[in-house]
């Protein structure tokens, strides 16, 4: 590697990107003006930092490599730059002004457990645009028949649309597959009105035996008996026999209404 491409540890799932039009394009895809504050999540080796300040932005960087912090600490020695080193799964979110936003290129094992944590977090982000995997990017997207607990997790907080596709190619070094810009805007009003944490929990069972139907993991999960789990999901109007990918958020609020509505 040579000096200005330091080298990129594989543990911690560095992958450098430089592509101009593929920063841009995130930056894009946030609005990122000069009146934002926006959290940047491993930058690395600082390129998207960069164009996030041209644009005015104060940028709060999450940085877990300390070589890396170092040498960001001593690139961007300005006002508008703020740097903790640590892992952004240890790092307050509350401290946060409100209506931030995140632009970061994620590494791919974080990526679930991060949106799981923004989500959640009493200070959720107006906005998050991820360069995530192509396929994470696709099942946090998915539609009814490939639904996941994540894509469940990420529709019910977020309006989730996808943008530009970003090739292996162009990071260094190149990832075994293309990444994508994930772009997650922040929902003013939950979709409908439940307790989260019940819903989730409802879900949660759903999805605790992926591969059976809902009769059966429903029933498990809940610690129903069989007869009682196909009462509940016919007065919700779903097929006992459906697996959990195949149910939409609407689906779920029925069943949820169904379930409290016995309780």
């Amino acid at each position: 590697m040579s000096e200005r491409t330091p080298y990129a540890k594989k543990s911690l799932g560095q992958h450098w990107l430089h592509d101009a039009a593929s920063l841009d394009a995130m930056c894009d895809a946030a609005e990122v003006t000069d009146d934002d504050v926006v959290l940047e999540i491993g930058p690395g080796t600082g390129t998207l930092t960069e164009r996030l300040l041209a644009r005015g932005a104060k940028v709060i960087a999450v940085e877990l490599d300390e070589a890396r912090a170092k040498e960001l600490a001593a690139k961007f020695e300005q006002d508008d730059f703020e740097l903790h080193q640590q892992s952004i799964m240890t790092f307050d979110l509350t401290e946060l002004p409100p209506d931030y936003k995140i632009v970061a290129n994620i590494p791919y094992y974080l990526t679930s457990n991060l949106i799981r944590v923004l989500s959640e977090s009493t200070n959720r982000p107006s906005t998050a645009v991820l360069l995530v995997q192509k396929e994470v990017a696709e099942r946090v997207a998915a539609k009814p028949g490939d639904m996941s607990l994540l894509s469940v997790t990420a529709q019910f907080y977020w309006e989730v649309n996808k943008a530009q596709l970003v090739p292996a190619r162009l990071f260094t070094p190149p990832p075994k597959v293309d990444s994508q810009i994930l772009l997650l805007q922040r929902r003013q009003h939950a979709p409908f009105d439940v307790d989260p944490k019940s819903f989730f929990r409802l879900v949660k069972a759903g999805y605790s035996a992926r591969r059976k139907t809902l009769l059966n993991s429903l029933s498990g999960g809940l610690h129903l008996g069989k007869p009682e789990t196909s009462a509940l999901l016919e007065a919700s109007r779903i097929n006992p026999s459906e697996r959990p990918q195949a149910l939409s958020l609407d689906a779920w609020h029925r069943l949820y209404s169904a379930l409290n509505a016995n309780t």
